[in-house]
């Protein structure tokens, strides 16, 4: 799995002009599900994500989590984060999960930051959606993670 985490003071994702999820400040999640992802990772993942502590403490340190700050997550699931680009100018897809096994693996995320205690908000799988966000700093990272 492959997410792009960005820290927010607000994000919200939009469906054919109707909100699907948003938050205030958080996590915009862009989740990628790799072919080979099951659903350890998931959990894995999930539970690396609601205890980075990336938002800043009174001394202007990142040394806060989702759970110190009270903040959501929005998740957004994004197959193209498994671009190849290495071969011509068309990305290819390949290393993506089948539409049908990264939905299922997707929901099992987000389901698993809910059990954690987050407050997480969705976008709609497959949808051509809208995302207006506030970046806060901004602040990215980068977190691959494959089954052990």
């Amino acid at each position: 799995m492959k997410a792009v985490i960005q820290r927010v003071l607000n994000a919200k994702v939009t469906v054919g002009g109707k909100v699907s999820g948003e938050i205030g400040a958080g996590l915009l999640v862009l989740l990628g599900v790799d072919m080979r992802d099951g659903e350890g990772v998931c959990k894995k993942l999930a539970a690396k994500i609601s205890k980075l502590r990336i938002f800043s403490d009174a001394e202007g340190k990142t040394n806060l989590s989702l759970f110190d700050i009270n903040g959501s997550v929005l998740s957004v699931s994004q197959f193209t984060l498994f671009a190849d680009c290495s071969h011509g100018n068309r990305p290819s897809f390949f290393e993506a999960a089948a539409p049908e096994k990264a939905n299922a693996l997707y929901e099992l995320f987000c389901d698993e930051l809910k059990r954690l205690g987050v407050n997480t908000q969705k976008g709609v799988f497959g949808a051509d959606m809208k995302i207006e966000m506030t970046a806060d700093g901004p602040f990215t990272v980068v977190l691959e993670m494959g089954e052990d």
